[in-house]
C-alpha cells in the first residue's frame, strides 16, 4: 500500500531561486579568486604609492553607506513585491536604481582621479589587482542598475505577474550579493589599506 504526498516545500519558484543561488555562488567563487590575487598583491607596489597614499577611504564610506541603503531599498522592494504590491514595490526599486547610480557616480569620480594622477592598473600590481577587485564589483552594479531598469519596466505597465515575482527575486538577490561583496571589499581594500 503506497501513500503519495503533496511536496509542500517545492513551489514554482524554487527551481530558478535554485539556479540562481548557484550562479551566485559561482560569482563568489570569481570574487575570492579576485581577493585571493589582491592579498597576494596588495603590497607589490614596486616603490610607487600604497593604497594608504591612493586610496580614498572617504568615498568609500559613503559608497558603503549608500550600497547598504540600496541594499536595503531592494530588500523592502522584495517584500512589496511578495505582498503583490506594485507601487511600494516601484518606489524601492527606484530608490535602489538612485542610489546604485549614486555609488557608481562616486566609484567614477575615484577612477578618474587616479588614472588622471597617473595610477593606472598599468603601473603596478597593486593597481592592477585594486582595479580589477573594484572594477569587476562596479560592473556588477552596473549590470544590476540595467537589470532594474529592464525589470520594473514591464512591473509598471502589467503589474506584479507570476514570471516577474520570479525575475524581481532574482534581482533582490543579486543587489543583496553586491552590497555584501562591498562590505568586504571596503573592509579588505580600504580599512585593512589604510593601515
Amino acid at each position: 500500500m503506497s501513500e503519495t504526498y503533496p511536496d509542500t516545500h517545492h513551489d514554482p519558484y524554487s527551481n530558478t531561486t535554485f539556479g540562481f543561488w548557484l550562479f551566485l555562488i559561482t560569482d563568489f567563487m570569481l570574487f575570492a579568486t579576485i581577493f585571493a590575487a589582491y592579498a597576494v598583491l596588495h603590497k607589490s607596489t614596486f616603490g610607487g604609492p600604497s593604497a594608504k597614499e591612493l586610496l580614498n577611504i572617504y568615498d568609500a564610506f559613503w559608497q558603503t553607506l549608500v550600497l547598504l541603503a540600496a541594499g536595503f531599498t531592494s530588500g523592502m522592494a522584495g517584500a512589496f513585491v511578495h505582498r503583490k504590491n506594485k507601487m511600494w514595490a516601484l518606489i524601492f526599486f527606484g530608490l535602489t536604481f538612485v542610489l546604485g547610480a549614486i555609488f557608481m557616480w562616486i566609484e567614477f569620480v575615484d577612477f578618474h582621479e587616479l588614472i588622471s594622477a597617473g595610477h593606472s592598473w598599468k603601473t603596478n600590481a597593486f593597481l592592477s589587482a585594486f582595479f580589477s577587485l573594484v572594477g569587476t564589483h562596479g560592473v556588477h552594479i552596473l549590470f544590476a542598475l540595467l537589470w532594474t531598469i529592464v525589470l520594473i519596466i514591464p512591473v509598471f505597465k502589467q503589474g506584479i505577474t507570476p514570471v516577474s515575482l520570479k525575475r524581481l527575486t532574482c534581482l533582490r538577490m543579486f543587489w543583496q550579493f553586491c552590497y555584501i561583496i562591498w562590505i568586504f571589499i571596503f573592509s579588505i581594500v580600504y580599512l585593512m589599506g589604510g593601515i
